[in-house]
């Protein structure tokens, strides 16, 4: 198979949806959107995280506006406030929590008070009336208030200030007067005086949709009727007069009640569809070893001035779970959590009829599994993008751009560059070694000399197989493709004689171990069981080693790289992120061909941890690295006294995958090839050699177009340039070339590009 089929084909697909109980579940694994401790244990429902966050900012305006959220009375509130939340301050764990409640006071008093009112608000058309006094009716008015219906209180207090009182009594003169102020510029109405015995409510309270009263008031009015009816609703407030003693519970009945006014306004079951009321369990993970136990400002008798209650709100290091963000480039790229961003994928792949802006995403994962390691909760977000990227090619909704290139040159490596033969001079052998497809393409003197080392060494045999394990037509979700490439490998393994494989890449023994019967060592538990070879040289210097993908959760392989480092000479530095934590380098999964600027984001990220020359064992890794410019070596470059060198371009990794077999054949097992040699010189720019490269465009694609230049003569001169330009659609892709006819025999290539559309050509 040459090509590859663009979707829209009659072919018959097989969906692999992912249910909507699996995402739920996967989703959920995610806590990013849970509650921090603080903010889970106020009954309230504080966003305490953010409150002191405005606070530490200074911005006191804003602090309150998060307070009145659920504080009708600010002040009143936090006179009395329990603060539960203090208790589980993570900070608390480490030395001194936060003083929220002393913040949340001197907020109260400080912060400027939102000047919008009911003017900009609708009001409910159901009327609400209240009776009696205290804590409870003044908070329960607070919260309608809020919910804007129209709220009548019936008391006996003969004005705001005497009410006012009667709620909390417990409040200074100086607070006293800023509740004041506050109640008297709420949309609250009074009707002062009121004799509040059975005939008065009586009358009342059927001019209204809904009555509430107080709980002593209930009970001597009403002792045999439910608490809550169609037209009543009253609390218990379990107060002790005089004292700050159960504003909490005031607080968070008036909260309830309010909410079970709201549904019966709307003729709905109060007892039902309530969400999580009071406090709630988190489970919020923070990680405290960067936390700086810094104390508490102290706070006098008379509570914290502005600038105090600023300082002791910028000590909270507001708790977030950011494991993944702050170790995967692909989440932090995208600045959203994988819980969200799982969601949103699904619903690309399940419910959106249309463009599909998430396949970008979903293909920009390297499908690595590192999320799943630093997530306390195992979240596998490799999981949902591979799964979806599966049910996107079944559905036919998956374009083939994105991952073409890699495909066709998995198909380049299993087909013109395979290579499968018994060692020299032996009918069967014991072992087979396959290195693997980039390994072949970015350093073949290292995989020849490897071959010959492990020939000269193992007995019985060592076998060689050039080609590719599957996993590029694997992350793509070319689940078919998959399948036959493995049916392919089976072939050729049993035609070997089903020989014990040595995998020169982790990430060809993970792929090779998902078929059956297969036998499979690292080439590095071989050279650890028979010594290094002769004649090695010592690196006496350090360098960092990161760990590749395809070894995540096996330590074995880990620990064996690091012992043949050690034997090598090489100190190796150490670094954050290693072993199974150990981030991409922007190769797996393809992310390089789908999303070149997060592969780069990838792979400086794991340049970040260290200064030092990198040491890997997978040559993509090695590749990647170099061309970021970092000084980068393959474990086996230092075992073999080998140097790979510059980076290749992706014509010259095909041209090293064919030169190796070439020279193989030739110099191993005797065997000649033909060579298909130009009848013309061709030579490229510096730029037209890094555009090549940058757009995946091969010397072979633009020989086909110059081949059919010379043969039709076909070209458009660009007078601007005095280029010539010629085309050719070669598979899914028109390619175009510029360049200068220097000599009848001799052409130079000044650029090139390519693009999906078809040229159509008019006759006459």
């Amino acid at each position: 198979m040459s090509q590859i089929m663009e979707r829209g084909s009659t072919h018959v697909y097989k969906v692999n949806k992912i249910s909507k109980e699996e995402m739920e579940n996967m989703v959920a694994r995610c806590v990013y959107e849970d509650a921090p401790f603080c903010s889970a244990a106020c009954p309230l429902k504080l966003d305490v995280r953010a409150f002191l966050e405005a606070a530490a900012a200074g911005n006191l305006k804003k602090a309150l506006q998060l307070y009145e959220k659920i504080a009708p009375f600010p002040l009143i509130l936090s006179a009395g406030c329990e603060a539960p939340c203090e208790g589980r301050c993570r900070l608390g764990e480490i030395g001194d929590g936060i003083a929220i409640r002393a913040v949340e006071q001197a907020v109260a008093r400080f912060g400027e008070q939102s000047k919008l009112g009911m003017i900009f608000r609708s009001k409910k058309r159901k009327t609400v009336a209240v009776f009696g006094s205290g804590l409870f009716p003044l908070l329960l008015a607070g919260e309608l208030e809020k919910k804007a219906y129209p709220i009548t209180i019936f008391c006996e207090e003969a004005d705001e200030e005497s009410y006012l009182r009667a709620a909390a009594p417990f409040l200074n003169r100086e607070n006293f007067s800023l509740e004041l102020k506050r109640l008297r510029g709420k949309d609250i109405q009074f009707e002062f005086g009121c004799r509040l015995n059975h005939a008065f409510v009586e009358e009342k309270r059927v001019s209204s949709d809904i009555a509430c009263f107080s709980w002593d008031l209930k009970l001597q009015l009403f002792p045999d009727e439910p608490c809550v009816q169609e037209l009543m609703f009253c609390e218990d407030e379990r107060l002790v007069t005089g004292s700050v003693e159960g504003v909490m519970d005031a607080a968070f009945g008036a909260k309830k009640a309010a909410l079970t006014v709201d549904r019966l306004a709307q003729n709905l079951d109060p007892r039902n569809t309530r969400g999580q009321e009071g406090p709630v369990e988190s489970r919020l993970y923070t990680d405290l070893s960067e936390a700086k136990a810094l104390s508490r400002v102290v706070c006098p008798e008379n509570g914290y001035s502005r600038d105090q209650a600023i300082q002791e709100a910028g000590r909270c290091i507001s708790c977030h779970c950011e494991e993944c963000l702050k170790s995967c480039a692909y989440l932090k790229h995208y600045k959203k959590h994988p819980g969200l961003l799982a969601r949103e994928i699904y619903n690309n792949t399940q419910i959106i009829m249309g463009d599909h802006q998430l396949n970008k995403p979903m293909n920009a994962c390297s499908l690595c599994g590192q999320c799943t390691v630093v997530c306390p909760n195992g979240f596998d977000m490799a999981r949902v993008c591979h799964l979806s990227r599966q049910n996107m090619v079944s559905t036919d909704k998956m374009p083939l751009a994105p991952h073409e290139f890699a495909l066709l040159d998995m198909l380049f490596s299993n087909n013109e560059a395979f290579l499968s033969r018994q060692q020299p001079g032996c009918e069967k052998c014991k072992y087979v070694f396959f290195p693997g497809c980039q390994a072949a393409a970015i350093a073949p003197g290292t995989v020849r000399a490897a071959y010959e080392d492990l020939c000269n060494r193992l007995e019985g045999g060592v076998a060689l197989m050039l080609g590719c394990c599957g996993a590029i037509c694997d992350w793509a979700g070319r689940y078919e493709m998959y399948g036959q490439t493995k049916e392919f490998l089976d072939q050729e393994f049993s035609k070997l004689g089903d020989p014990i494989i040595i995998v020169g890449c982790p990430s060809c023994g993970k792929e090779l171990a998902g078929h059956e019967g297969l036998q499979i060592r690292g080439i590095w538990d071989v050279l650890e069981e028979i010594g290094l070879p002769e004649g090695v040289k010592h690196l006496d210097r350090p360098m960092a080693l990161h760990d590749s993908c395809g070894a995540r959760g096996k330590p074995e392989i880990q620990n064996s790289i690091r012992r043949l480092a050690s034997r090598l000479g090489v100190e190796l530095a150490e670094t954050p992120y290693s072993g199974d934590r150990s981030p991409c380098c922007g190769y797996g999964g393809l992310t390089a061909y789908a999303n070149p600027e997060v592969a780069g984001e990838m792979a400086e990220k794991c340049l970040e941890r260290s200064d030092e020359p990198y040491l890997s064992y997978c040559m993509a890794c090695r590749d990647r690295f170099a061309r970021q410019g970092r000084e980068s070596r393959h474990l086996l470059e230092l075992v073999y006294g080998t140097d790979a060198g510059a980076p290749p371009d992706i014509s010259e990794k095909r041209w090293n995958r064919l030169s190796l077999k070439k020279e193989l054949l030739r110099e191993l097992w005797g065997e000649e090839t033909m060579e298909e040699k130009l009848d013309y010189e061709l030579r490229y720019t510096d730029e037209a050699r890094r555009m090549m490269d940058e757009r995946m465009i091969l010397t072979d694609d633009v020989i086909a177009v110059l081949n059919d230049y010379r043969e039709n003569g076909e070209a458009v001169l660009d007078q601007e340039t005095g280029l010539l330009v010629a085309r050719k659609r070669v598979g899914n892709a028109t390619f175009w070339v510029k360049f200068t006819q220097e000599a009848e025999n001799s052409i130079l290539v000044h650029r090139a590009y390519s693009h999906r559309m078809k040229v159509v050509k008019r006759e006459g």
